[in-house]
């Protein structure tokens, strides 16, 4: 192929290719007219449906104009990535309150870096056929309506929950871009709508986040309030959050389509054995070094070892009744920060309301008892 004068028909067909060879499981083309998405982006920032997360209102529109945010953007190259791991034992994790359910995405390598590495490659690959080629990967990395243009280039449907559900895959997979400044003959959106009368992911949404089909209020959502929500969390979703400590995934667990969720090739994303099926208690006792060390190269380390205190925490305060759960939270009590001591005095509670009645009266006496004794007894 000549870099003059390039095919394009033929290059996209190609870039296709070189998609799957990267490992990504689809690749589409679309344009960049988002403009009908813009009302719909103006209405969501205007109802504060993005909570603390200001990144997502301080571009304006910028997310729904691609060649604003690079100039001289024509196409954007859609790619999806599946990571679904082999034995994901949803049912179980969530059925067994001692054990912390992570979010099936994060128990494996951090998806960021490993999808731009891919995304770059996949640039350069195209730089070699296209004299000055101009391209920018992302993944989650810049505002960009990622789901839009995954549909727009034919990758599936927005479903319901906002996610993008694709009829031979379901919704188990991660969405990256790479924007080009050459005219690629573009492919068809998708046009299939498969989510019809079902409503199962707004009903059974934990705290009720999913405010009408197709928009969710973060503000509400267990996934920002254990990742991207810094402070504390609201009383109101505490015991709704059950023993999920980093993310959620229900709203996808009760998705029809996601019988045909499939298996990541990707051994990166398959779980890491000190993150999968742990108890409660093994992971509220890891020290700060600790958190590091386990959480090295994964999305869990960014929320920090205080913040993923803060959320086992709450998984502890709503864990069956357990002296041991109790005298885990009290060991650590002593020298948490305000922010971790708060949660655990909340888990406290929820553990001591939850004794059997002998027990409350005995834990109760003994408080009274202590509360009486000299300071050096």
């Amino acid at each position: 192929m000549s870099i003059s004068t390039p095919n394009y028909q033929q290059l996209a067909e190609q870039i296709k290719q070189w998609g799957i060879e990267l490992g990504f499981s689809e690749v589409g083309i679309t344009d960049i007219d988002l403009s009908k998405h813009e009302k719909q982006l103006k209405r969501w920032l205007d109802a504060g449906y993005h909570g603390s997360m200001d990144y997502m209102a301080a571009h304006g529109m910028k997310r729904a104009r691609p060649d604003e945010l690079v100039p001289g953007t024509q196409r954007v190259i859609s790619v999806k990535m599946n990571y679904l791991p082999p034995d994901a034992q949803f049912a179980k994790n969530l059925k067994q309150t001692e054990k912390a359910y992570i979010s099936r995405y994060a128990l494996g390598r951090d998806y960021h870096k490993l999808m731009r590495n891919r995304l770059k490659k996949l640039g350069q690959k195209i730089a070699e056929h296209v004299e000055d080629l101009g391209f920018r990967p992302f993944v989650d990395s810049a505002p960009v309506l990622e789901r839009q243009l995954a549909e727009k280039a034919g990758l599936g449907w927005q479903g319901k929950h906002s996610l993008i559900i694709n009829k031979e895959a379901g919704s188990w997979f991660f969405l990256g871009e790479v924007f080009v400044d050459i005219p690629l003959p573009v492919d068809q959106p998708n046009t299939f709508e498969g989510c019809g009368k079902c409503v199962a992911c707004i009903t059974l949404c934990p705290t009720g986040a999913i405010v009408e089909p197709y928009v969710v209020d973060a503000r509400k959502c267990i996934s920002y309030l254990t990742i991207e929500h810094q402070g504390p969390i609201p009383i109101e979703y505490r015991s709704l959050m059950g023993n999920r400590v980093y993310g959620c995934d229900d709203c996808q667990l009760v998705c029809p389509w996601n019988r045909y969720g499939q298996i990541t090739d990707e051994q990166d994303f398959h779980p890491r054995t000190q993150l999968k099926n742990k108890d409660l208690v093994e992971l509220f006792q890891w020290d700060e070094a600790t958190f590091l060390k386990h959480t090295e190269g994964s999305p869990i380390r960014r929320i920090g070892h205080q913040r993923w205190l803060r959320n086992l925490a709450v998984g502890l305060g709503n864990a069956t009744f357990s002296p041991a759960i109790i005298s885990t939270l009290q060991a650590r009590l002593a020298d948490a920060d305000e922010l971790v001591a708060e949660h655990i005095q909340w888990a406290l509670t929820q553990q001591y309301n939850k004794q059997p009645k002998q027990l409350r009266k005995t834990a109760r006496l003994i408080r009274i008892v202590e509360k009486g004794l000299p300071r050096d007894a």
